[in-house]
């Protein structure tokens, strides 16, 4: 194997698939990358067995062959190197990497000993824009169960319906759900739970991505595909595929705790409301983390009371309609959702205080989104019944 590339483009190649390569001791083939030459094409693979990304490389390819080195210490060294050229060559059982001023070998292993990356069959794929995906991951991950005893709960629900993708994730405590367009209508409906992993693994890199587009490009490739087969899913985008396992199992048909009706509804500005939680959050109780809600005519009161602290009571003026109504919630759970809400106000939807109260943005920040505001996301809090 001899290849020739730019520091550049051989460290942008390894920051995207390195950060799944990790200390693996049982295993330690895992803590490789892969560097594949083969028909003209120089690809960099990473694996941990649950997922496995693929990054195609810029480069020259004088002989064909394939190696594995030590990604972390493989990309720490390139990331040291200025940009200009680099020669790879696998000779005497080590990667020698040269430039004009140094001269370096790596001793690794074969790539026999490599995991199989799947190979999915790329038919009918999904399509939606990047930063869409992006944006969705970022205002639901949060919200992902951490506890390994309901597998189900702790991934991202993705449902494919008509022109559009629903995401969703849960704790039992408080859910997450954002809507984005399709690029097109999908010819066959799907639903699958995808590992929180890989969703935070794929957020980092299509980031990443979307950093990089060229403003004022008419035809910019800023739209990922989505493709599954069997217990798989694959996401292809530019010159980058990741590919991960489905978790098996069914997701909680979470639709149904959503109230249709609610008795007190509130419009209240999201910077106010946030300062008011935080200073109600330094009185609230250890471990119960609860805050009082108390919605009136016109006005919003957020207080909490500690028999070891002392008290604080803020008013928020607000459209409060319906029922005057109090509710006491986990400040952490609403901060979280407040903090998500890509709008300058919410609103805030309440039936009791023994019922899920709802969160929703009250207008759309950005002017080009297609989706009717307010209606592509929703949070959900369960109340602390006292």
């Amino acid at each position: 194997m001899k290849i020739s590339c730019t520091q550049e483009n051989l460290n942008q190649g390894l920051n995207i698939v390195s950060h799944i390569a990790s200390k693996n001791t049982s295993l330690p083939i895992l803590n490789n990358v892969l560097i594949k030459a083969e028909k003209g094409i120089l690809n960099l693979i990473t694996t941990n067995l649950e997922m496995g990304i693929k990054c195609q490389v810029r480069g020259k390819i004088e002989k064909e062959g394939n190696y594995t080195v030590n990604s972390k210490l493989l990309s720490d060294y390139i990331n040291l190197l200025n940009n200009q050229k680099i020669e790879l060559e696998y000779k005497n059982d080590s990667l020698e990497i040269n430039t004009e001023q140094q001269a370096t070998k790596i001793k690794g292993n074969s790539a026999d000993e490599f995991p199989l990356i799947p190979q999915l069959d790329r038919k009918n794929p999904y399509k939606c824009k990047i930063n869409d995906l992006v944006t969705a991951f970022s205002q639901v991950l949060f919200a992902v169960s951490v506890s390994e005893t309901r597998p189900e709960i702790s991934g991202v629900y993705l449902n494919f319906t008509e022109s559009t993708l629903t995401l969703a994730t849960t704790d039992s405590y408080r859910l997450a759900e954002k809507q984005i367009k399709l690029k097109e209508k999908v010819k066959t409906e799907k639903e699958v739970i995808m590992p929180a992993k890989t969703a935070q693994e794929l957020m980092r890199i299509l980031g990443n991505a979307s950093q990089g587009e060229l403003e004022g490009e008419k035809e910019p490739n800023n739209y990922v595909e989505i493709y599954f087969e069997d217990n798989q899913v694959l996401f292809v985008f530019d010159n980058v595929e990741l590919v991960s396992r489905i978790i098996e199992g069914q997701y909680p048909n979470y639709k149904q705790i959503i109230p249709s009706n609610f008795k007190t509804k509130g419009v209240v500005g999201i910077s106010d409301f946030i300062k008011a939680v935080k200073s109600a959050a330094l009185f609230s109780r250890a471990g119960i983390f609860d805050i009082n809600l108390e919605f009136k005519t016109g006005k919003l009161v957020v207080s909490s009371t500690n028999n070891q602290l002392g008290e604080n009571k803020a008013k928020l003026e607000g459209n409060v309609s319906g029922d005057d109504n109090k509710i006491v919630i986990n400040y952490r759970y609403l901060l979280d959702g407040l903090q998500n809400i890509d709008s300058t106000d919410v609103i805030f939807e309440m039936i009791d205080s023994a019922n899920p109260c709802i969160l929703r943005p009250a207008e759309s920040l950005n002017d080009k989104k297609e989706a009717i505001a307010g209606q592509d996301y929703l949070y959900i809090i369960m109340p602390i019944k006292q």
